[in-house]
């Protein structure tokens, strides 16, 4: 094997492992308590994924397949360094981060999300982050409140 051959496939190589780190929001990092374990479990889980890669013989391979939790476990030590735990609310006067907001719509839907960190914002599941447009116009208003969004209306219904 020559060493032009050792040094092309390690070029091709190092340009398969150096990932883009993910998008670090620009927002405070507020979270649940909830949230906070999830960011810790994650941080794990990569850890753990990437030192499996340890035991991968051929350096190439194992270059490969370190770079997505490598990539992870950057994002993730980010996040929890950054966390900032907030106490779930004490009131349910005003909606707030943490609470649960039940609101209607214009065309007669009913939603119900609970306001949370971005990281563990999950709209199919329930949850919105604290940046998103809703949460945003939510926050802040009480129980028969109306806040606009676009061309729609959304009436706080419940608080929890």
């Amino acid at each position: 094997m020559s060493v032009a051959f050792t040094k092309e496939e390690s070029s091709e190589t190092a340009s398969e492992t150096l990932l883009p780190d993910r998008a670090i929001s620009r927002h405070p990092n507020l979270v649940t308590e909830a949230g906070l374990r999830a960011l810790e479990v994650q941080l794990q889980q990569a850890r753990e994924a990437y030192d499996a890669t340890n035991a991968i013989e051929d350096v190439n391979e194992r270059r490969r397949q370190a770079a997505s939790p490598m990539r992870d476990l950057r994002y993730f030590a980010e996040r929890v360094r950054t966390a900032q735990l907030v106490p779930d609310p004490t009131s349910t006067d005003t909606v707030a981060f943490g609470n649960t907001v039940t609101f209607s719509r214009d065309d007669g839907r009913v939603q119900k999300y609970r306001i949370v960190g971005e990281d563990e914002a999950d709209p199919k599941a329930g949850s919105i982050s604290f940046v998103s447009p809703v949460a945003r116009i939510l926050i802040g208003k009480s129980v028969g409140d109306v806040a606009g969004i676009g061309d729609q209306e959304l009436e706080i219904i419940a608080i929890s």
